[in-house]
Protein backbone atom coordinates (compact mmCIF):
# COMPACT_ATOMS: atom_id res chain seq x y z
CA UNK A 1 0.00 0.00 0.00
CA UNK A 2 1.19 3.48 -1.18
CA UNK A 3 2.09 5.52 1.98
CA UNK A 4 0.18 9.42 2.05
CA UNK A 5 2.15 11.97 0.64
CA UNK A 6 4.54 14.31 2.52
CA UNK A 7 4.37 17.75 3.30
CA UNK A 8 4.45 19.38 0.36
CA UNK A 9 7.43 21.80 2.21
CA UNK A 10 9.42 18.47 2.42
CA UNK A 11 8.77 17.46 -1.43
CA UNK A 12 12.03 17.83 -3.15
CA UNK A 13 12.42 20.39 -5.54
CA UNK A 14 9.30 22.61 -5.00
CA UNK A 15 9.61 25.89 -2.57
CA UNK A 16 7.66 25.58 0.78
CA UNK A 17 4.71 27.65 0.79
CA UNK A 18 5.00 31.73 1.78
CA UNK A 19 2.85 32.22 4.92
CA UNK A 20 1.10 35.54 4.55
CA UNK A 21 2.64 38.36 7.22
CA UNK A 22 -0.15 39.16 10.37
CA UNK A 23 -1.24 42.54 10.43
CA UNK A 24 -2.02 45.08 7.72
CA UNK A 25 -0.88 45.16 4.35
CA UNK A 26 1.43 47.81 3.42
CA UNK A 27 -0.78 48.91 0.51
CA UNK A 28 -3.05 49.61 3.37
CA UNK A 29 -0.72 51.86 5.21
CA UNK A 30 0.80 54.03 2.29
CA UNK A 31 -2.80 54.56 1.11
CA UNK A 32 -3.66 55.54 5.07
CA UNK A 33 -0.82 57.62 4.99
CA UNK A 34 -1.33 59.43 1.34
CA UNK A 35 -4.94 60.02 2.85
CA UNK A 36 -3.72 62.10 5.27
CA UNK A 37 -1.03 64.11 3.76
CA UNK A 38 -3.61 65.11 1.14
CA UNK A 39 -6.06 65.93 3.96
CA UNK A 40 -3.67 67.84 5.70
CA UNK A 41 -2.88 69.89 2.32
CA UNK A 42 -6.59 70.63 1.60
CA UNK A 43 -7.08 72.07 5.24
CA UNK A 44 -3.85 73.98 5.06
CA UNK A 45 -4.97 75.71 2.27
CA UNK A 46 -8.47 76.25 3.93
CA UNK A 47 -7.78 77.57 6.59
CA UNK A 48 -4.45 79.45 5.17
CA UNK A 49 -5.28 83.58 5.63
CA UNK A 50 -4.99 85.83 2.88
CA UNK A 51 -4.53 89.71 3.78
CA UNK A 52 -5.83 92.67 2.13
CA UNK A 53 -5.05 96.11 3.37
CA UNK A 54 -8.77 98.06 2.73
CA UNK A 55 -7.60 101.34 4.24
CA UNK A 56 -4.69 103.14 4.46
CA UNK A 57 -3.60 106.38 6.78
CA UNK A 58 0.13 108.04 6.85
CA UNK A 59 0.87 110.76 9.70
CA UNK A 60 1.07 114.00 8.05
CA UNK A 61 3.98 116.09 7.83
CA UNK A 62 3.13 118.38 10.74
CA UNK A 63 2.67 115.71 13.33
CA UNK A 64 6.20 114.26 14.77
CA UNK A 65 7.14 111.72 16.81
CA UNK A 66 10.20 110.93 19.54
CA UNK A 67 11.31 108.44 17.13
CA UNK A 68 11.36 110.98 13.75
CA UNK A 69 9.97 108.50 11.45
CA UNK A 70 6.69 108.74 9.72
CA UNK A 71 4.19 107.00 10.33
CA UNK A 72 1.21 104.71 8.57
CA UNK A 73 -1.67 102.69 9.59
CA UNK A 74 -3.81 100.27 7.58
CA UNK A 75 -6.97 98.27 8.03
CA UNK A 76 -6.15 94.48 7.32
CA UNK A 77 -8.79 92.47 6.19
CA UNK A 78 -7.59 88.83 6.58
CA UNK A 79 -9.64 86.19 5.23
CA UNK A 80 -9.54 82.74 4.04
CA UNK A 81 -11.53 80.15 1.71
CA UNK A 82 -13.25 78.74 4.51
CA UNK A 83 -15.10 81.91 4.86
CA UNK A 84 -13.00 82.83 7.87
CA UNK A 85 -12.83 87.03 8.62
CA UNK A 86 -10.72 89.19 10.76
CA UNK A 87 -10.02 92.44 10.76
CA UNK A 88 -7.12 94.52 12.67
CA UNK A 89 -5.41 97.83 12.59
CA UNK A 90 -1.84 98.45 11.90
CA UNK A 91 0.02 100.80 12.89
CA UNK A 92 3.82 101.45 12.81
CA UNK A 93 6.80 102.83 10.75
CA UNK A 94 6.92 100.19 7.72
CA UNK A 95 4.45 101.67 4.74
CA UNK A 96 4.06 98.05 3.59
CA UNK A 97 2.03 97.48 7.22
CA UNK A 98 3.79 93.66 7.29
CA UNK A 99 5.24 94.76 11.04
CA UNK A 100 3.51 97.80 13.43
CA UNK A 101 1.06 97.35 16.37
CA UNK A 102 -1.73 95.28 16.01
CA UNK A 103 -5.26 96.20 17.59
CA UNK A 104 -7.88 93.84 16.79
CA UNK A 105 -11.59 95.21 15.23
CA UNK A 106 -14.82 93.40 15.43
CA UNK A 107 -15.73 92.17 12.02
CA UNK A 108 -18.65 93.88 11.87
CA UNK A 109 -16.91 96.93 12.62
CA UNK A 110 -14.24 96.34 9.76
CA UNK A 111 -16.43 95.28 7.26
CA UNK A 112 -17.98 99.21 7.25
CA UNK A 113 -14.40 100.53 6.88
CA UNK A 114 -12.92 104.08 8.32
CA UNK A 115 -14.46 107.07 8.32
CA UNK A 116 -11.64 108.58 9.19
CA UNK A 117 -8.32 108.88 11.07
CA UNK A 118 -6.55 111.98 13.16
CA UNK A 119 -3.33 112.24 13.97
CA UNK A 120 -1.93 114.05 16.85
CA UNK A 121 1.46 113.78 19.05
CA UNK A 122 -0.38 112.16 21.46
CA UNK A 123 -1.50 109.30 19.29
CA UNK A 124 -4.14 108.16 16.47
CA UNK A 125 -8.12 108.09 16.03
CA UNK A 126 -10.27 106.38 14.25
CA UNK A 127 -13.50 106.40 13.10
CA UNK A 128 -15.63 104.26 11.98
CA UNK A 129 -19.07 104.87 10.36
CA UNK A 130 -20.76 103.49 13.20
CA UNK A 131 -19.75 106.23 15.71
CA UNK A 132 -17.50 103.90 17.51
CA UNK A 133 -13.75 105.03 17.92
CA UNK A 134 -10.26 103.84 18.70
CA UNK A 135 -7.67 105.73 20.50
CA UNK A 136 -4.22 104.50 19.89
CA UNK A 137 -1.53 106.44 22.10
CA UNK A 138 1.70 106.78 20.07
CA UNK A 139 3.90 105.10 22.91
CA UNK A 140 2.72 102.05 21.21
CA UNK A 141 3.30 102.12 17.92
CA UNK A 142 6.98 104.65 18.24
CA UNK A 143 10.43 103.18 17.88
CA UNK A 144 9.50 99.77 15.58
CA UNK A 145 6.99 98.11 17.89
Amino acid sequence: MPSPPADTAAQPGRPAPRRRPCGIPVQALLGGAAGVALTAVFLTVLWWPRSDVVHRSSAPSSVTYADGSSHHLGLVHEHTLSGRHSYSLVIGRDPGLSYGHPVGVDTDLGADGIESTTWTSAGVRVRFPTGHEVFVPARFFLYGR
